[in-house]
């Protein structure tokens, strides 16, 4: 069979498969399997076994189980109420009010976490009931949360990242510093979409709560200190050479169930169900990875990354128009499927092509993680979506509308990356040195 209809016949299964509802993971391993019968002259048992343990016994990958469970006990403890109690009295005076404590309070717990979707929910349980009784638009309270849900992706401990890191061969400690400076800056466009919506809209925002004095105000952030020591704990370790990310990791579930203790909110149901949470999400993350590792070896035996790499070249591409090119790839395969699959898929045919390209590979990973962060918020497969519709009950295509003054925040973050490429490079330059 030719390489080209071999191609758009895999392709069509895959998203065939995908859209039966069959299991990411299997998808991608059936995929493989039929890539090797109709590519290759090699047998597929014989690679089948070492691909998936070799994509599984992985020392980087140990973070992602502990990242997960660190988010899983904070998702169901009280310390989310304690933020958006910290910070309420500092966004009275902004355009827009407490609808930034949506914006803010996931940035904050994003560094915690690292997972979109548990940041959403968690940010979301706390303040949509909150806002509506304040008397707050839902539309754009429900937007925000989406739009800001995504930054559980780019403020480090991200898993994206990590998977990301495992799949480029990239330092995943460099990658987290990468992450820091876009981070804020895209939590500060997020805020600036919610100004410049409550400037064009002053009558649907609630007048704001009587002043408090300075004083009044620090007392309140008082609560922010547990989560702001626990983001220390987990970020100061890694950015000081202290403990690598798998370390980290570890710190941040010990402190996570420190804080627990402290505060009251440790029960053995909520550990229980911390457990069983990170793990079904790891088992899924692990299937994932399995059927895009089977994929990727299979793609290897046909060749076809090394064509589209060639194919790429001959094309002559400037870096802006590649990084243009792939941007409407990974939008369209948001739509389709989940981030981790969206890097785990395409990695092995991406990355030859931005290599050849000359493209930092530490500042393509924050693209990427971009990237997966607009799939979080498009229909009919974004996550954040899903949970805020499971929390709001609102239909999706209301929530999608709602999220896309968000969405289209981050296409222009995206322009704002590529006219200043030193956003991601230049932070874990200065700590970890030039590469």
């Amino acid at each position: 069979m030719a390489p080209a209809t071999a191609s758009l016949l895999l392709i069509g299964l895959m998203f065939l498969g995908l859209a039966s509802g069959l299991w990411i993971g299997l998808g991608l391993g059936l995929v493989g399997y039929l890539a090797f019968m109709l590519m290759t002259n090699a047998n597929p048992a014989l690679s089948f076994g070492t691909t998936i343990w070799g994509s599984m016994n992985s020392w980087t990958l140990t973070a992602l189980p502990m990242f997960i469970f660190m988010g899983e006990i904070l998702f169901r403890s009280r310390l989310s109420d304690d933020m958006f109690r910290g910070l309420a009295p500092w966004m009275q005076r902004l355009p827009g009010r407490l609808l930034h404590t949506n914006v803010f309070g996931c940035g904050i717990f994003a560094a915690i976490s690292g997972s979109s979707a548990a940041t959403a929910a968690t940010i979301g349980r706390m303040t949509i009931p909150e806002l509506r009784r304040r008397g707050y638009d839902d539309f754009m309270n429900i937007g925000s949360l989406a739009g800001s849900g995504t930054l559980g992706l780019l403020i480090p401990p991200s898993l994206i990242m990590i998977v990301y890191g495992v799949a480029a061969e990239v330092s995943i400690a460099r990658l987290f510093i990468a992450g820091v400076i876009p981070g804020i800056v895209l939590m500060l466009i997020f805020s600036g979409v919610l100004m410049g919506w409550a400037l064009a809209n002053p009558q649907m925002v609630p007048p704001r709560d009587p002043p408090m004095s300075v004083a009044a105000k620090l007392w309140e952030s008082r609560r922010l200190i547990p989560i702001v020591g626990l983001i220390l704990l987990v970020l100061g370790s890694i950015y000081t050479g202290w403990a690598t990310p798998t370390e980290s990791a570890v710190l941040g579930v010990v402190g996570a169930l420190a804080l627990t203790l402290a505060t009251g909110t440790f029960s053995w149901r909520m550990f229980s169900d911390s457990v069983m949470g990170a793990v079904r999400t790891n088992a899924m993350i692990g299937l994932i990875l399995a059927g895009a590792s089977f994929l990727t070896t299979a793609m290897g035996f046909t060749g076809l990354p090394r064509l589209f790499a060639e194919w790429i070249n001959a094309q002559g591409f400037s870096q802006f128009a590649l990084i243009m090119a792939l941007m409407v790839v990974y939008i369209i395969l948001g739509c389709l499927i989940d981030g981790i699959s969206m890097v785990v898929l395409t990695a092995a045919v991406v990355l030859p092509a931005v290599k050849a390209a000359g493209i930092d590979l530490v500042w393509f990973g924050i693209f990427v993680v971009l990237v997966v962060e607009m799939a979080q918020i498009t229909p009919p497969v974004g996550f954040n979506l899903f949970v805020l519709q499971a929390m709001t009950g609102k239909p999706l295509g209301y929530i999608a509308l709602a999220a896309l003054p968000f969405f289209l925040a981050m296409i222009a973050m995206v322009f704002i990356m590529i006219a200043v490429p030193e956003l991601a490079t230049w932070l874990p330059n200065q700590m970890l040195g030039q590469k």
